[in-house]
């Protein structure tokens, strides 16, 4: 049985764990041909900030696939530390994940898909970066940066028939929360799963995320573009 992505072409980045690989197996159950990349395995070995190295894997991506339907810039990394701490170094190496990773995959992106005059751009933001986010602004300002970067390449490429939206999870359960919940305890005196409980009820799943990344990727959203949509159980909305 094929699924509504079929004969669709996508590239995934960070999809070695996590949401990525969990975006990945979304968009080939719906029977697209996706383009796994990581920094360590994957399809094509990619480290998003090598300017370089994305424009080569975007072209790779087309010469054996003849085209490039869906992109979803996914990788990145986070740290917990007070901002008003943060080195300039673990600044500018976060930033040149988070940020300019995705810039420059989705310029990539659509060097291929405005001549086609078709295409899906998907950002991973989050919604640390739609409010103050203690302990890991660096990850914050990233992700406000990918909201800005999608609502405005959303307008700019619509009229080439190509659409940018970014995803805003709220705290989801994988391999990078999970490596900082000791981190986010230590700082905060009380168990930090239980304080994102108490926001967003429980923590996401990746699986979660990556079905809202195959609606985008999908005809069923061919009316939304230069969005940010949140995906938190009520975090953004709580009063608490």
């Amino acid at each position: 049985m094929s699924g509504e992505l079929e004969g669709r072409v996508a590239l995934v980045t960070g999809a070695g764990q996590g949401i990525g690989a969990a975006c990945a197996d979304a968009l080939a159950a719906e029977g697209a041909t996706v383009v796994r990349t990581d920094l360590t395995g994957g399809d094509i070995t990619l480290d998003v900030r090598d300017e370089g190295a994305i424009a080569k894997a975007v072209d790779q991506v087309v010469e054996q696939h003849g085209k490039l339907d869906i992109a979803v810039a996914n990788a990145g990394v986070a740290f917990v530390k007070p901002l008003a701490q943060v080195t300039f170094d673990e600044w500018r190496n976060l930033m040149s994940i988070n940020l300019d990773g995705v810039f420059l995959t989705a310029r990539e992106a659509a060097r291929v898909m405005v001549p086609q005059g078709s295409g899906s751009i998907i950002n991973m933001a989050s919604i640390s970066g739609l409010k103050g986010s203690p302990l890991i602004g660096t990850y914050a300002a990233a992700k406000a940066g990918v909201v800005s970067i999608s609502r405005t390449l959303g307008l700019e490429l619509r009229d080439f028939g190509i659409r940018v939206n970014a995803v805003c999870p709220g705290f989801a359960d994988t391999e990078m929360v999970r490596s900082h919940m000791d981190e986010l305890t230590e700082a905060i005196g009380m168990p930090a799963e239980e304080v994102i409980g108490a926001k967003q009820g429980r923590l996401g799943t990746a699986e979660e995320i990556a079905k809202l990344v195959t609606f985008l990727a999908s005809d069923r959203s061919r009316f939304s573009t230069s969005e940010a949509f949140v995906l938190d159980g009520g975090a953004t909305g709580a009063l608490v």
